[in-house]
């Protein structure tokens, strides 16, 4: 068996034609990954989006699902939201229209905060039913997203990122950013580690808690996705980001990074250990982030030494906002989905309330338009949900703030800011409920 990487495997049979796949030979137990040179190449590294690492085997499998595809099914489009909560409980409750030989996988993606989780779970639904953000917990509280194709459920478990008691006690943090992706990795049948390659902070190891995670959960194949590849300058220190995150062994082969031409400051960068995060939690490094915690402090103690984590089944290299980029890892879990009943009808898309759905988008928008703290202070109120005369949807939603300086920001000059958000917000519901929303937002001081 021999590692490979892939390129666009599930488009075409063709693979990355300036790397060493490995070697054949049984004996050998070390696994190459080697950087070539060409013309016209700076640094002698040519990289190909939507790659991934895997075995022979695996990849075998997928070329015979593409082909089966390919033969001829009718493309699905992505399922909507029902803007009625009655209307969407009774979807959620609705027994499920699996067919023969029906298959499922459940797949809980973690991450540190920020990693690109609800970006590559909308990516893979299709429809944007996740709140997205360039600032640090968007995502509040585990939220299902539901994929389903010919006979096969994908069921999408998004999570906060993964946190820790000091900074959830700092920053006024719900207590479901501590318990949620703990509580889902138990659950699932696959985990997916997210990591933003273009995080110079983050990229040179495993967040800690990720690590915790993982270590406690040993039973459940995990594979590790490196997000954010467009935004990384130099590619080829995807080479180097993956032999550090994975321990340099994939699918329990070791890899061995080789570049053909390797400038000096590479060759002494690579000889550098990552600098450690600004946003560091110390209280996590002491062992004592997560109380109910099943690891012995021994085991901890390992931990913290560790880079990354040796026991990655598989590695992809993405950008979760391409979707031919997602469409390969999408085809991998269709791949990897086993015989089994599914959990919820084939017209769900996602278990979240359309008024979940609502304030997280509000929340969103919020957090995308305002400065640093004032967003994580807001809450809100629904007050009104209502039909419109002509199919339109009706939506009031009334923002608290703490301070009358916050209410000011979220008002704008002239209302501009607060028109701006409803307008943007708006738009976005109307691309999941499939009807025109008609979304008002006001401010209030709370008393």
């Amino acid at each position: 068996m021999a590692l490979r990487l892939c390129s666009r495997v599930l488009r075409d049979s063709s693979l990355v034609s300036r790397l060493l796949l490995g070697t054949t030979r049984q004996e050998s137990a070390t696994w190459f990954l080697t950087a070539g040179s060409s013309r016209g190449q700076r640094n002698g590294f040519i990289f190909t989006p939507a790659c991934f690492i895997t075995s022979d085997a695996f990849l075998n499998r997928l070329m015979k699902g593409k082909a089966v595809e390919a033969d001829g099914s009718s493309y699905r489009l992505p399922a909507s939201v029902l803007p009625d909560s009655a209307e969407q409980l009774s979807l959620l409750m609705r027994h499920p229209d699996q067919p023969e030989n029906a298959k499922v996988l459940k797949v809980a993606l973690i991450g540190a905060p920020n990693a690109g989780k609800s970006t590559l779970s909308n990516q893979l639904l299709g429809r944007k039913v996740f709140a997205v953000s360039k600032k640090v917990h968007t995502t509040r509280s585990r939220a299902v997203g539901v994929l389903t194709e010919e006979d096969t459920q994908i069921i999408l478990l998004d999570t906060p990122g993964l946190t820790t008691v000091s900074k959830v006690k700092r920053h006024n943090l719900e207590k479901a950013l501590l318990e949620d992706p703990w509580n889902t990795v138990k659950e699932a049948d696959i985990v997916v580690v997210l990591v933003d390659v273009s995080d110079r902070w983050m990229c040179g190891r495993l967040d800690f808690e990720v690590l915790k995670c993982l270590a406690q959960h040993t039973d459940i194949p995990a594979i590790l996705v490196l997000n954010k590849v467009d935004l990384l300058k130099t590619k080829d220190r995807l080479l180097d980001i993956t032999t550090e995150l994975t321990c340099g062994v994939v699918n329990g082969r070791k890899l061995r990074v080789r570049t053909v031409i390797k400038p000096p400051k590479a060759e002494k960068r690579s000889e550098r250990q990552p600098e450690p995060s600004p946003d560091v939690d110390t209280a996590g490094l002491e062992g004592d982030a997560d109380p109910s915690s099943a690891l012995s402090r021994e085991q901890l103690k390992a931990l913290r030494s560790q880079q990354g984590w040796a026991h990655f089944k598989d590695v992809f290299m993405l950008s979760s906002v391409d979707k031919e980029d997602v469409d390969t890892l999408k085809n991998y879990f269709m791949v990897a989905a086993k015989p089994g009943s599914w959990q919820y009808h084939s017209e769900v898309l996602t278990d979240q309330t359309p008024e979940q759905i609502c304030t997280n988008t509000i929340r969103e928008k919020l957090l995308e338009n305002l400065p640093q703290e004032v967003p994580y202070s807001i809450t809100q109120s629904i007050e009104l949900w209502d039909d419109g005369e002509n199919g339109e949807l009706d939506i009031s939603v009334k923002l608290y703030t703490k301070k009358d300086t916050h209410m000011r920001m979220v008002i704008g000059a002239g209302g501009q800011m607060v028109g701006r958000m409803a307008r943007e917000a708006g738009e976005d519901l109307s691309r999941v409920f499939l009807r025109d929303v008609r979304l008002k937002l006001s401010a209030k001081l709370k008393v």
